[in-house]
């Protein structure tokens, strides 16, 4: 068993940039997760194959983001920039459950997805990979192409800048939220995440 002093972190930080480095990582736990962004919007029964065709899904996450839901609107892959909304309506991420579509979703640079609802393994694959995204029934009413946005996936609130309509809806339970901080499940297992039965 290592005693104290044998920990190569602590031998390389010290105490004192051990303390450091335990301050910056509550910090990003406790990062805000709003967003603000551009709004694209989708419509009802997205499949996972429209988001990451089969012809790429072999490919790296670079070259997928290229083509996400190009499909369903060719000017997505080529116009989204970091940070924007991508709004759906019901049953977003049908299908298959390729959690490699949330992945590319992510690498595309799209900030938060908000959708009246998800299909449940994407739900799922969406937190595992740190794709920020929230449940709201009425999104899909509230914005259009090219609305700004402003979401707040913690307290559960949507507002169109554009409009200045609002929607409130339930956040994700907190664990769930963690593991958003944290930029997925891996990551939040690794910094001591539990799992919730």
């Amino acid at each position: 068993m290592r005693e104290r002093g044998d920990c190569p972190l602590i031998s390389l930080l010290g105490n004192a940039g051990l303390l450091l480095f335990r301050d910056t990582m509550l910090r990003a736990m406790n990062e805000s997760l709003v967003f603000e962004g551009r709004c694209w919007k989708f419509g009802h029964n997205i499949p996972t194959d429209e988001i990451t065709p089969t012809h790429v899904v072999w490919k790296g996450f670079e070259e997928m983001a290229k083509h996400v839901l190009e499909s369903l609107n060719p000017e997505f892959p080529k116009k989204v920039q970091k940070g924007d909304i991508l709004v759906a309506g019901r049953n977003f991420g049908c299908s298959s459950g390729r959690a490699i579509a949330a992945k590319a979703i992510k690498a595309a640079g799209v900030g938060v997805v908000v959708a009246d609802q998800f299909a449940r393994t994407f739900y799922r694959n969406g937190h595992e990979v740190g794709l920020p995204i929230l449940e709201a029934p009425g999104i899909h009413d509230l914005a259009e192409n090219g609305d700004q946005l402003r979401v707040d996936i913690e307290g559960g609130k949507i507002l169109n800048l554009t409009s200045g309509k609002s929607l409130t809806t339930s956040p994700a339970p907190a664990f769930l939220l963690d593991m958003l901080r944290a930029g997925g499940l891996i990551a939040y297992l690794k910094g001591g995440g539990v799992l919730q039965q």
